[in-house]
């Protein structure tokens, strides 16, 4: 399609959009800037009470006690494969377990240890590329495990540390497997590259592509011999649909850019927010969990006021925590959750790796109008949507942790992902 008529198409949308009006329309405004779609929005969102989007739990596996198999100690990642298996990554355990569209136990996958098809600690991400073949990276091992759709251990590729650290691995159901590659800075191990970058992975572990380039985030510093921890530094969030489509921003604003498959930006959308200041009872709350996570993990009492040192903080929050492409094209962003808005009874199990984001997401359509609010269940923390289901982790007031499944009510329509701007009449 070529420009021109791309320009056709926006100026119809515009035209569209200028002659909805009266309640649960959207009141936001589409430009165009050299050929690239601006969509600003503000917070009044296209839906009502009767045509809003919610959640209904459909599956839910767990245990406190009872088979070890239904027992999980951290759950990291879940994927699901072209079957409808549920397959989760148990970092504590350090194994990978495949439950059937039922929550029914089938298998495990892998085991502790450095040899052929074992995983190292803190293995929590997994994704299933093509052909249902599971991508589990192991950054202990130094490795990315392959393993077959029967679960078999179908090899590994090295992770070269030199190329840089693979920080967030994001699998699509067409078979995408996409990381984000961060630089390394140490003194034995030169930087090949200064940027970030969102590479695309063949099953044998070559870059099939670089998708796109940016600036790192603050987050985690590796530079200057000594490690730092920023938190709420500006970091780069993103997700990748099945298509192919990117959508990326730098949380310190709430701007989203749209990337088509070549990396070209498509469309720009943007949502006015309010910049909340880090408090003190947020940096005690926060500083207060990563003490207990460092002991739990061995640190002896004298190391933990040195680590301590490490951990600096932003001035505010950022405008978002997280990004997932959802049904029909539509963009989820999820709102942040200072500690300090929370209750006692909440503070007293506090985990800062679930909590940080808040239960309320906001949902955008394929063009990128605000929808409105997606408010996700108390103690749930998603992992990935696909189609009109959402997978994630549930925790009980024991902190058990539970796969949960949620169906989102209400979609429908078609699968262009766009809400019909005549229907918001």
């Amino acid at each position: 399609m070529t420009r021109s008529s791309n320009l056709v198409i926006l100026a119809a949308i515009g035209a569209l959009a200028g002659c909805s009006g009266g309640h649960g329309n959207w009141s936001g405004t589409i430009t165009d800037s050299a050929g690239v779609a601006i969509v600003s929005n503000t917070d009044q969102g296209v839906w009502n009470t009767s045509n809003a989007w919610t959640l209904e739990e459909e599956l839910k596996f767990g245990s406190v006690e009872g088979d070890l198999e239904y027992q999980f100690g951290q759950v990291g990642f879940i994927a699901v494969d072209s079957k409808d298996n549920i397959i989760v990554a148990d970092a504590q355990a350090q194994e990978i377990r495949v439950f059937d569209a039922e929550g029914r136990y089938q298998r495990t996958v892998g085991r502790p240890g450095s040899g052929p098809g074992e995983l190292g600690p803190g293995v929590a991400f997994l994704v299933v590329g093509r052909g249902d073949t599971l991508f589990v990276p192991d950054l202990t091992n130094r490795r990315v495990n392959l393993y077959g759709p029967d679960g078999n251990d179908a090899g590994s590729f090295p992770l070269e540390l030199q190329q840089g650290i693979p920080m967030v691995w994001r699998g699509t159901a067409s078979g995408i497997v996409a990381a984000q590659v961060r630089p390394l800075a140490l003194p034995d191990l030169p930087v090949v590259d200064s940027m970030d970058a969102i590479v695309l992975y063949g099953t044998d572990g070559s870059v099939t592509d670089t998708v796109f380039k940016f600036a790192s985030g603050g987050t985690l510093n590796f530079g200057g011999g000594t490690p730092e921890i920023n938190l709420y530094a500006p970091e780069s969030v993103w997700d990748i649909a099945d298509d192919g489509q990117l959508v990326y921003g730098v949380n310190n604003d709430y701007r989203l850019g749209v990337y088509d498959q070549g990396g070209d930006l498509q469309r720009v959308v943007t949502m006015p927010f309010e910049l909340k200041p880090v408090g003190e009872t947020d940096q005690r709350v926060i500083l207060e969990f990563l003490e207990r996570a460092w002991m739990d993990a061995g640190v002896p009492p004298q190391g933990l006021a040195q680590l301590r040192q490490i951990v600096h903080f932003g001035e505010f929050f950022p405008a978002f925590s997280a990004v997932l492409t959802g049904p029909r094209g539509s963009i989820w962003v999820q709102h942040v959750q200072p500690a300090s808005e929370l209750s006692e009874e909440e503070l007293e199990d506090y985990n800062l790796i679930e909590e940080s984001g808040a239960p309320e997401w906001d949902v955008f359509d394929a063009e990128g109008r605000y929808l409105g609010v997606v408010t996700m269940p108390p103690k749930f923390a998603p992992r990935l949507i696909r189609g009109n289901q959402i997978f994630g982790v549930w925790r009980d007031e024991l902190d058990v942790q539970y796969v949960v499944r949620m169906k989102i009510i209400g979609v429908g329509g078609d699968d262009t992902g766009a809400v019909p701007l005549a229907s918001q009449q």
